[in-house]
């Protein structure tokens, strides 16, 4: 392991992705036979694990824990670890994500969680992105990720991966590997935000449209190979890329392609794409890993993909060795200039996604602050600035001002009419007290219920304007912030502004949508 580790480093690697089962984390079948790590006979497969990640955090390496897969196996394909909930359930899942990130709370090498590798379809059934239903991604990483930062680890980054595969591959058959292309319809926001990144794999033998796989039918799917520079980029910017690179968009956030690699044996098409894979990375400044570190090969057979590669005599054989083609390129990779180690997080934007469930992101409220209705509420460092018709979308910013929340007060819920001045003539009015800004609201079915308040850090006294969302988007003419309502009228505040109240009309007794936004200057 020492040694390992020691290769590692000599690579100039700063990080290491280390894949676990949920299977591991209960076999108590203690490890034998083992010869270079004696000491770790008899320990349980957690436990081997254990001693892994503390000698890379102890080596000056970062640790991310990778849920590869439900069972002890090799990965990928129809076998039966294509969801998080195959073969336990979301709740199992969740609770074991929460138990690992605990145990390694006080370990500070220890970064991030990466919640599930490639979520694909099953034989029967598609993952989803959003559609509140058992197989549901978006609302099963957004689920394990809150919990893990609420009741374990507040530090970790949460690392998602998108979509890796839908639909049943046939030339007569949709099917396609959306990855990160949902994202920007329905983006996640987690309770405490800067700690959201989305992840990507990409290989020369797959494509937007091709397993990767051979005789399934998709001969009219170019693999990434296949295509030209020109039409890798654009194909890799559609998928993911484009998530990091735009900026001020609910969905903005880093992207971590946390696999791709390629064999030293490779040829022709395979090795021009690796280099343009090369320069993908490194002009788009995403962050990577390698897929695998270490491989094993005896006499140039076996395993030739790892960057590092052992034989049984204990030999070593390096990607930077002088016969391996793929040394300029992880070279070139490695000493690529772009943002690197601690950065001050940039302004963001969060969307509110309340069609299927809650979305409370606040800490400091009430998880039922309006109870029997459905809550949207924005991470404590943010503040709500749109909304939209249908009244179960959203956006906050923390743009200009930053976290605006006075420390220790708390937030109120608003249920009647309150105004400092008549906004909406002819609209009951739902409007925060001065010196208060809006952090969230609520909907009884597509009517409005209540506002959730805070009290500002900063005098909230600025002049205030109405904007109408019943008959036409009025967001600013920036764009910031994006389309967080895809389809929906939206009304939406400047990036200086907060938003105050919420304007709509009564029907039978029921609040009806939200009709008018009133916004406010910060100074």
């Amino acid at each position: 392991m020492e040694t390992i580790i020691h290769d590692f480093k000599a690579l100039g690697l700063n990080s290491i992705r280390l894949p676990f089962s949920n299977q591991m984390i209960r076999d108590t079948r203690p490890v034998k036979g083992l010869t270079a790590n004696p000491a770790l006979n008899g320990l349980t497969p957690l436990e081997v694990y254990d001693n892994a990640v503390h000698a890379l955090t102890g080596a000056g390496l970062a640790v991310i824990l990778n849920n590869h897969t439900t069972s002890s196996r090799w990965c990928c394909g129809l076998d039966g670890n294509e969801f998080w909930n195959s073969g336990q359930s979301t709740e199992a899942w969740v609770n074991d994500w929460v138990f690992l990130a605990e145990r390694y709370k006080n370990d500070p090498g220890v970064v991030g969680a990466d919640l599930r590798n490639e979520v694909r379809r099953t034989t029967w059934h598609d993952p989803n992105w959003g559609w509140g239903d058992n197989q549901d991604w978006e609302a099963a990483s957004e689920l394990a990720g809150n919990r893990i930062l609420k009741d374990a680890n507040p530090n970790l980054l949460i690392m998602i991966e998108g979509l890796n595969w839908q639909g049943v591959p046939t030339d007569i058959t949709p099917h396609e590997r959306p990855i990160l292309k949902p994202v920007k319809t329905i983006s996640t926001t987690l309770v405490r935000s800067h700690k959201l990144v989305y992840a990507a794999h990409f290989y020369g033998f797959i494509g937007p449209n091709h397993t990767g796989a051979s005789g399934m039918g998709e001969t009219h799917d170019p693999r990434f190979r296949d295509m030209s520079r020109e039409e890798q980029f654009r194909a890799m910017d559609e998928l993911a890329g484009y998530v990091a690179t735009t900026p001020d968009q609910h969905f903005t956030a880093p992207v971590w392609v946390s696999e791709f690699g390629i064999g030293k044996g490779a040829e022709g098409a395979d090795k021009a794409w690796f280099d343009n894979m090369v320069d993908y990375l490194t002009e788009r400044d995403l962050d990577f890993a390698y897929w695998p570190i270490v491989g094993f090969q005896h006499e140039d057979k076996g395993n030739d993909w790892g960057l590092l590669r052992y034989d049984t005599d204990g030999s070593r054989r390096s990607v930077l060795d002088s016969d391996d083609w793929r040394g300029a390129h992880i070279r070139r990779l490695l000493t690529a200039g772009g943002m690197t180690g601690q950065t001050d997080p940039v302004r963001s934007w969060s969307m509110l996604y309340g069609e299927h469930r809650d979305d409370n992101a606040s800490l400091r409220a009430s998880n039922d602050w309006d109870p029997g209705a459905r809550k949207l509420a924005c991470p404590d460092d943010q503040r709500l600035v749109g909304i939209a018709s249908g009244g179960k979308r959203g956006l906050c910013t923390d743009a200009t001002e930053g976290d605006l929340w006075r420390p220790g007060t708390e937030a109120t819920v608003v249920t009647k009419e309150q105004v400092t001045t008549d906004w909406a003539t002819g609209f009951t009015k739902y409007q925060c007290s001065e010196g208060q800004f809006m952090i969230g609201y609520s909907v009884r079915g597509d009517g409005m219920s209540a506002i959730l308040c805070a009290p500002g850090r900063i005098p909230l006294a600025g002049a205030g304007r109405t904007l109408w969302g019943d008959h036409q988007d009025t967001r600013p003419a920036s764009g910031e912030g994006g389309d967080y309502a895809s389809g929906y009228r939206k009304a939406q505040c400047d990036a200086d502004e907060y938003a105050a109240g919420i304007a709509f009309s009564w029907s039978n007794n029921r609040g009806g949508h939200p009709d008018a936004l009133y916004c406010r200057s910060l100074r």
